[in-house]
């Protein structure tokens, strides 16, 4: 191409190209790490789903509190009635 007379046009050409290589070289990294956690996601889930249910019999440990609270309670009091 002979741009004689329209070096607007060939320094319009190359500022666009070198913004698309730019642009694209921001976005490559960005959909890669995005396509690793996109493969790890499934991992991950199962992982969290363990940790659910290693940990569901927690949700009764208020109750257990309470009811050792209530048996300490108890235990205190036959030792004062025992004299101890």
């Amino acid at each position: 191409m002979d741009f004689t007379g329209h070096e607007g046009w060939l320094l319009g050409y190359i500022i666009g190209l070198v913004v698309v290589l730019v642009v694209v070289a921001l976005v490559v990294p960005i959909l890669v790490i995005a396509w690793r956690i996109g493969n790890q996601a499934g991992s991950i889930l199962t992982r969290l789903q363990q940790a659910e249910k290693n940990t569901a019999g927690l949700a009764g440990l208020n109750e257990t509190i309470d009811s050792a609270l209530g048996i300490i309670a108890g235990l205190k009091r036959g030792r004062t009635r025992l004299g101890g």
